[in-house]
Order: C-alpha cells, then sequence, then structure tokens
C-alpha cells in the first residue's frame, strides 16, 4: 500500500507534520488541511483501533463509536496485516503514558 500513495507531494505532507510541535499546532494545521467530518473519521479510525488492541469486542465498539462493522473490520485490518503504524503510535503513546 505505501507504494501507491508515496510520492513527493505525501513526503511534503508529512514532512510538514512532522514539524508541527504542540497539539494546538496539529488543530491549527489539520483545521486548515482536513474538513471537521474527515477529522473526526481519523479520530475515530484511531480510537476503533485502541480498543481492538484492547481486545474489546465488535459489539462493544459499534456501541462506544457509533462506527459501523466495515469501518471496524477495515481498522482491524490494518491492525493485523497492515505496515505497523497503529501499532508504532500505540506504543510512543504508551511511553508517553497518553493511552
Amino acid at each position: 500500500m505505501i507504494d501507491k500513495i508515496k510520492s513527493e507531494r505525501m513526503d511534503l505532507l508529512f514532512e510538514a507534520i512532522l514539524t508541527l510541535e504542540s497539539v494546538d499546532d496539529c488543530y491549527r494545521f489539520f483545521d486548515d488541511l482536513c474538513t471537521s467530518i474527515e477529522l473526526k473519521a481519523f479520530a475515530q479510525r484511531l480510537h476503533i483501533a485502541q480498543l481492538l488492541d484492547e481486545h474489546r469486542v465488535y459489539s462493544d465498539i459499534v456501541t462506544d463509536t457509533c462506527a459501523s462493522t466495515a469501518t471496524i473490520s477495515r481498522v482491524n485490518r490494518s491492525l493485523k496485516d497492515g505496515n505497523d503504524g497503529y501499532n508504532i503510535a500505540f506504543k510512543r503513546l504508551k511511553e508517553k503514558n497518553l493511552i
């Protein structure tokens, strides 16, 4: 999948994200970059991944997040067969005691 999206423009996007120094910087940047619906979808997927990582069952996740089972399945596939992106983020968030 990474090869499908890799480009100079994507590199620039990710480099820009890496320059952000605070949560407030992130709010400002992502509010300019994305719609509120897109941002809420990103946050929902991260929350779903966290719940799956905690071994919560689909029915509880549907109740907690109002996500469809299709979205939960997509996130679950990424957790199991993806590029370890969620796992890298969770490890670092846990090291900082943020989750």
